[in-house]
């Protein structure tokens, strides 16, 4: 398993399109995942250091882990099929690990929440992380935020036709 950060989290202006960009820990790839626009809120929150006024539903779903006596361990983006995605959380209770099923922006949200590593599995980089290159360049016409490799990326992208499989 490759540990990953989260880099960024990308918005369309002129869609509902949203983008977590996660980077390897040890390495220079960069894997792009479309999320809804209700996990990037959570997510983008969470990076935000915003604070709520009641638990929101990854804030819950780690309270109840917690007080069902178990920890996130760690979650882990574990394939991508038909362009989409699979996540699962590994919660660690009475000793034993549980594997449960997730979307990877659902598992990505609850990991910040626990403070847990994110992972994805080495086929999943090897077939959907994107390196930097001349034609993903933070090169040219760099912006202050250093996130024109994705806007590149993003623009570059078919989305007429996109489903909503997550």
């Amino acid at each position: 398993m490759i540990e990953l950060r989260v880099y960024s989290v990308l918005y369309s202006l002129l869609s509902r399109h949203r983008v977590i960009v996660l980077r390897e820990v040890e390495g220079e790839r960069y894997l792009p995942i479309f999320i809804g626009t209700a996990e990037s809120e959570s997510i983008a929150l969470k990076l935000q250091g915003a604070r709520v006024a009641r638990p929101l539903t990854h804030d819950l779903l780690v309270n109840v882990i917690a007080e069902m006596g178990g920890v996130l361990e760690y979650v882990v983006v574990n394939e991508l099929s038909d362009n989409t995605f699979f996540a699962r959380l590994a919660v660690q209770r009475d000793g034993e690990t549980i594997m449960i099923d997730s979307r990877s922006s659902d598992a990505i949200a609850i990991a910040l929440r626990a403070a847990a590593p994110i992972y994805a599995e080495e086929r999943v980089m090897d077939s959907a992380g994107i390196l930097e290159s001349p034609q993903l360049s933070l090169e040219a016409a760099p912006r202050e935020d250093g996130l024109d490799v994705f806007r590149d990326f993003v623009d570059s992208l078919d989305l007429d036709d996109l489903e909503d499989n997550e």
